[in-house]
């Protein structure tokens, strides 16, 4: 066991098992104190590595994770104290790998219940190697101003009331990490402070004793006097006992046991620690308060008296010029994270996305205001969550028909075209299905599938503008642009696209009115005059049909409907269908297991 300080200001450790309240809570002390670097040197989080982000004040820094202990003693030499968070399982064979490394000195162990055969072995090994044990079922300890462990102390509010941020003259021992609490909160108001202050766990065999540390305290010059609260169970107290009938502790001790009410049962009473149970007379909260009375030690005659106890021998000691006056200072203000400020309302923080489709907050998303169940229940389709979703608003259902409609007959146009080309090549190459359909959607443009907004655009404006068909398409040569959707590699006048076909049918028995298409047609009997490939394609049929949806249901300004065709909803349209077509390639080249075919850019023409 130590003979002196374990803790100093430059004291760093490594936290096992990965929690981030009692790591942060540890640096936020760390910026209190006014450190210059943070007490946390690595983490060791079993079969993880990197960095995890926390805060050092205002700044964000990365504390290194390791995946075993011997790495991270080897990353860090230097942090002598191991922090272990590890279950009750685990707890003793880490805690004992983590001793045997050279570099660690204190090993803190917060778990309950380890077993005590496994606690004896730690306890053994760690003295017979002049190592320190705290805990088990310990919360740790304190350096006031220097290092704390993990959650001791208790919140930053708590640690300012107590005046924990710079050092004091007391140095305190206990078993229970809840009482040191309200311990060092005692301290504070009544003496100049705490210095140190160590919970050795509620276990019955803890890592070290109260002596052990009372005998710290009395080699620590700037401690001037201890201050010890045991409990009724086991004999600890007593090596205190006869440490102080041998002299060896020359500093005023304050002490009180806790558990006097135990006399007042009947029967025998586990109070909440492990070890807080009395096995006879000798282990009685009163038989030990006498025997500390008798060897020297300060006893009040109850827990409500023992501020006064602590208070009038640190008096005492101030009259005799023994302490000097702490000069007191004003801690940092520790930066509040911004979710748990937004909470309490103390500040606005703007949002980076705005949303006006959907909302997951309730008990269930919404599709534009619309609940799933509601979807759901009401049998709507994926044309109608696409009117949610896209338009934000519950269209007719000829709409949604029409916009399923457009799905189902763009779903696929064969294994040739450029985009379920590109699809199968990628398919064949082995790559991811993501990769594949990427691949294929990439090659949507004015010249494959992408020319619905085009077409609704041109249309729709040479309409508007009262053009006929021959002012229109004259125009559209004038500018060097080609009527879109409009033109056929296959179909012909005599042998039309059936899709087109279909989807005019469909309109013209549900819409309540097909001006644009209609117009469209005009066009189609135009150009068809000049060439008999230049018949309406798909492309053309939805984006005039779109049209007459958007202006025929009533549901949109003109505005909207402009702004639609701008920002290409209706590509969007083609997107999804195309999508369902090419994922089903993929599928296909990955079931047929067929190798990669022959580039067609290994047949070139090679010219000067």
């Amino acid at each position: 066991m130590a003979t002196g300080q374990i803790f100093s200001r430059t004291t760093q450790a490594l936290f096992y098992n990965y929690k981030q309240l009692p790591i942060q809570r540890m640096l936020d002390f760390d910026f209190l104190c006014g450190r210059e670097t943070p007490s946390v040197a690595g983490i060791i989080n079993p079969g993880a590595e990197g960095f995890q982000k926390l805060f050092f004040g205002q700044e964000e820094i990365a504390i290194p994770v390791h995946s075993t202990i011997e790495a991270a003693c080897a990353a860090h030499p230097t942090a002598d104290v191991f922090i272990n968070f590890a279950s009750f399982r685990s707890a003793a064979a880490s805690s004992k790998l983590a001793l045997k490394q050279p570099t660690i000195r204190v090993v803190a162990i917060i778990a309950e219940g380890v077993p005590e055969s496994d606690t004896k072995e730690l306890i053994s090994y760690a003295r017979s190697n002049n190592k320190v044990v705290i805990g088990p079922a310990t919360v740790g300890g304190i350096q006031a101003g220097a290092f704390k462990i993990g959650d001791t102390a208790g919140t930053i509010d708590n640690i300012i009331q107590c005046k924990l941020y710079r050092p004091g003259c007391v140095g305190f021992v206990s078993k229970s990490g809840g009482m040191s609490n309200e311990l060092y909160n005692t301290i504070a108001r009544v003496t100049d402070g705490l210095y140190e202050g160590i919970a050795i766990g509620g276990d019955v065999f803890p890592g070290s004793t109260l002596s052990d540390h009372v005998l710290r305290f009395n080699n620590i010059p700037q401690i001037k006097m201890i201050v010890v609260l045991g409990e009724l169970g086991g004999r600890d107290e007593y090596s205190l006992v006869e440490a102080l009938k041998s002299g060896k502790i020359s500093k005023p001790v304050c002490a009180w046991v806790s558990g006097t009410c135990a006399t007042l049962f009947k029967s025998e009473v586990q109070f909440g620690h492990a070890g807080a149970k009395s096995g006879g007379e000798m282990e009685s909260a009163q038989a030990k308060n006498q025997a500390l009375k008798d060897a020297g030690a300060v006893v009040p005659t109850s827990f409500e008296s023992f501020e006064t106890s602590i208070k009038e021998t640190y008096e005492k000691l101030a009259e005799e010029g023994k302490i000097a006056p702490v000069k007191e200072i004003t801690p940092p203000q520790i930066p509040e994270d911004l979710n748990s400020a937004i909470k309490s309302g103390k500040v606005r923080a703007p949002t980076h996305i705005i949303s006006t489709i959907s909302d997951d907050r309730g008990e269930e998303p919404c599709y534009a205001g619309v609940p799933m169940s509601t979807i759901v229940e009401k049998g709507m389709g994926v044309g109608d969550v696409i009117s949610l979703l896209w338009f934000k608003r519950s269209l007719p259902r000829y709409c949604t028909q029409f916009i399923e409609i457009c799905i189902m007959l763009c779903a696929d146009h064969g294994p040739c075209v450029s985009g379920a080309h590109n699809t199968i090549v990628t398919a064949r190459a082995g790559k991811d299905l993501v990769s594949c359909l990427v691949s294929g959607l990439l090659t949507i443009g004015p010249r494959f599938g992408g020319a619905v907004d085009d077409a609704a655009r041109y249309f729709k404006d040479a309409y508007d503008r009262n053009l006929t068909p021959y002012e229109f398409v004259e125009s559209m040569k004038k500018k060097g642009i080609r009527v879109p959707g409009i033109g056929h590699r296959i179909k012909r006048g005599d042998n039309r696209d059936k899709r087109v076909e279909l989807l005019q049918l469909f309109a013209r028995t549900n819409f309540p009115s097909t001006k644009y298409m209609e117009y469209a047609v005009e066009v189609e009997t135009y150009t068809l005059s000049k060439s008999n490939n230049l018949v309406m394609n798909v492309d053309g049929a939805i984006g005039t049909l779109f049209m007459d949806l958007l202006s025929g249901s009533g549901m949109f300004s003109k505005q909207e409907i402009d702004e639609i065709v701008n920002i290409g909803y209706l590509n969007g349209l083609f997107v999804l269908a195309r999508s369902i077509g090419l994922i089903g390639h993929t599928f296909d080249q990955k079931r047929l297991k067929q190798p990669l075919y022959r580039h067609p850019w290994e047949d070139v023409l090679y010219t000067k």
